[in-house]
C-alpha cells in the first residue's frame, strides 16, 4: 500500500503529531470520515508507529475488490448495522452489532492493537449534513455507542485516545481518484490524548453517564470541527 502511494501516485502529504505513539501500546483510534480514502491515509500514516489498525467494518465492505479480502484476512471485524425500522420487525436481532463487537474485543487484549472506529457512522456528505442538522461545519453528528462500549470492554488495556483529523483541501476524493493521482494534497494532524477512568462505564444503561460521555466526545469534535477549518482554509503552494 505504502510502496504504490510513494512510488506511483504520489500524492503530496502533510502529518503533524503522529510520531508520539508507541508500537508496544494499545490505542483507541477515532478519524472524520469522508471517503474510502481515508483507510488508506490512516495505514499509511501509522504504520511502524503504532500497533496495527483494527478497523470495525460494514458487513458490505467485504466484497469491495482487493481490500475486502484483505481486511477479511487480517481478522478485521465486520459488524452488520440494523436500521431502527428493521429492528422494530425483527426485533430478536437487536444487539447482535453490540455482541461482535465485544467478540473482536476479547481478541484483542492478549497483543497490543489499535482499535480504529469511525465515530460518525458513515462517510460525511452534504446531504447527509444537511439532513442531520448538524452543528458542525464539516462533519456529522459523533455517535458515541460504539466507543464507550470498547472502552467498556478494554478501558482496562487502553492507554490513550488517538484523535485523527483529515483533510483534502481540494475536495473530498473518491478511492478511483486516489488511485489514479488525481488527489492535491492530503493533510493530517494528530494528537493522544488521556483516556480517563472516568469514560469507561455502563453507557447503555447509565443515563447520567451516557449524558456525560456524549459530552465529552462532543468536545473533541466541536475541537475537530475547528481543525478542520484551519487544514481547510490553505491549500499547498
Amino acid at each position: 500500500n505504502n510502496l504504490i502511494q510513494k512510488t506511483i501516485i504520489k500524492t503530496p502529504f502533510e502529518v503533524v503529531g503522529v510520531d508520539k505513539g508507541r508500537r508496544n501500546e494499545w490505542y483507541m483510534v477515532i478519524a472524520n470520515h469522508q471517503s474510502w480514502v481515508d483507510i488508506l491515509v490512516l495505514q499509511r500514516v501509522f504504520n511502524q508507529k503504532i500497533p496495527f489498525l483494527k478497523f470495525f467494518l460494514k458487513k458490505e465492505l467485504i466484497w469491495v475488490p482487493f481490500l475486502g479480502l484483505a481486511w477479511w484476512a487480517l481478522d478485521f471485524p465486520f459488524m452488520r448495522r440494523y436500521s431502527r425500522k428493521f429492528l422494530e420487525k425483527h426485533p430478536h436481532l437487536k444487539g447482535k452489532d453490540i455482541e461482535t463487537t465485544r467478540k473482536a474485543c476479547a481478541r484483542f487484549r492478549h497483543i497490543p492493537v489499535s482499535v480504529m472506529n469511525f465515530v460518525e457512522g458513515t462517510r460525511f456528505t452534504k446531504g447527509k449534513h444537511q439532513k442531520q442538522g448538524s452543528p458542525y461545519c464539516h462533519l456529522l453528528q459523533p455517535k458515541a455507542g460504539g466507543i464507550a462500549f470498547t472502552l467498556a470492554a478494554m478501558g482496562d488495556q487502553l492507554h490513550q485516545l488517538v484523535d485523527v483529523t483529515i483533510a483534502y483541501p481540494d475536495g473530498i476524493p473518491s478511492y478511483w481518484d486516489f488511485m489514479c493521482g488525481r488527489v492535491g494534497q492530503i493533510k493530517v494532524q494528530v494528537r493522544y490524548l488521556p483516556i480517563d477512568r472516568k469514560l469507561v462505564g455502563d453507557y447503555f444503561n447509565d443515563p447520567e453517564f451516557q449524558q456525560e460521555f456524549q459530552q465529552w466526545l462532543n468536545g473533541i469534535w466541536h475541537e475537530k470541527d475547528q481543525t478542520l477549518s484551519q487544514l481547510l482554509a490553505t491549500k499547498a503552494q
